[in-house]
């Protein structure tokens, strides 16, 4: 790859469907050698998980677009200090969250982390706005979906993470844990409690519209890898 932008048609090869069946650990060898095609089946394999992790931070759908692609750029031109340890996936993601919680503090322009979120923090946040939304706007909801990404956003950041990875996007307690750097037994004590705050009614419904939460459709997916394939050094 040359040090010059290239335009999409001339970068993106086809051939990424190809592997979409090839182990992430293969495609990180593969794009330590500069395959273009590699680092997109990667993109398109992980975009959902990131999107879904960084908006969990975030509450926005735009800066949580921005995050992601910014953690590709930087993950894809720190590939050497990935160590095939753990799970790719979850060192991918541990950079998408990191990424999510810089921009965070670029915005509150304080230095908030993870670990200062206390297990004792067990009062929902307050929505966006400071205020709670009203019977009016719940009846105008054009889906329950959108009360339940309402009731999600709520939560406080420890337990909206935990429960975002484990129900929404279908992660184990091991590999949840190694995303967000806790033990097993925090993950289940979280999950426990951000179930109950969203109520046994929220969580009941939330079992049947979990793949539509937080979205990410086709459109933002190419988005997302267009822009990376771009802005992607040699």
């Amino acid at each position: 790859m040359n040090t010059q932008e290239l335009q999409p048609a001339e970068i993106r090869p086809t051939s990424w469907r190809t592997l979409s069946d090839v182990p992430d650990e293969r495609l990180v060898e593969l794009a330590r050698e500069h395959d273009v095609a590699a680092f997109e089946a990667l993109m398109r394999r992980h975009n959902r998980r990131l999107f879904r992790v960084a908006r969990s931070v975030l509450r926005d759908a735009d800066a949580a677009e921005d995050a992601v692609q910014e953690a590709y750029l930087r993950a894809f031109t720190h590939l050497d200090s990935y160590k095939p340890t753990g799970r790719f996936s979850a060192w991918l993601t541990r950079v998408a969250l990191n990424e999510a919680l810089m921009i965070r503090r670029r915005h509150r322009s304080a230095t908030v982390s993870i670990d200062e979120v206390g297990e004792e923090a067990l009062t929902p946040a307050e929505p966006p706005g400071g205020e709670p939304p009203s019977a009016e706007q719940f009846v105008e909801a054009a889906h329950a979906r959108a009360l339940l990404e309402h009731a999600i956003d709520a939560l406080p950041e420890n337990f909206r993470m935990v429960f975002v990875l484990r129900v929404v996007e279908g992660l184990d307690v091991r590999e949840t844990a190694e995303v967000l750097e806790l033990n097993a037994n925090t993950v289940r004590t979280r999950l426990f409690r951000a179930q109950r705050q969203l109520r046994g009614e929220l969580s009941r419904r939330l079992q049947g519209e979990s793949s539509g939460i937080f979205d990410f459709g086709a459109e933002r997916c190419d988005r997302v890898v267009e822009h990376v394939l771009i802005h992607l050094p040699a």
